[in-house]
């Protein structure tokens, strides 16, 4: 049975969340990939609940990351717009 990687995705998520978002993407990819080893017991799943908790602060990383880039675009295209406009 496999060792469990709890730690490192429960940290993977907070750094994405708090410092970098992109890490957020190997925390979801990670978490849910070691989830499904430990629902077919290929895994220890004592780290199950670092594991959740790491793959959905990876999730809200990758969602808050994509807002920003929408958000950011957004204002791009208005100040284009003004630009243009003006």
């Amino acid at each position: 049975m496999e060792p469990h990687r709890g730690g490192m995705i429960l940290a993977l998520g907070l750094l994405g969340l708090l410092v970098f978002p992109v890490l957020g993407i190997p925390a979801w990819i990670m978490g849910r990939q070691d989830l499904k080893k430990m629902d077919q017991g290929r895994m220890d799943p004592s780290g199950r609940g670092q594991t959740t908790a790491g793959m959905i602060l990876g999730i809200i990383a990758v969602v808050v990351m994509v807002l920003a880039v929408v958000a950011l675009c957004m204002l791009m295209a208005l100040f284009a717009l003004g630009a243009v406009a003006g």
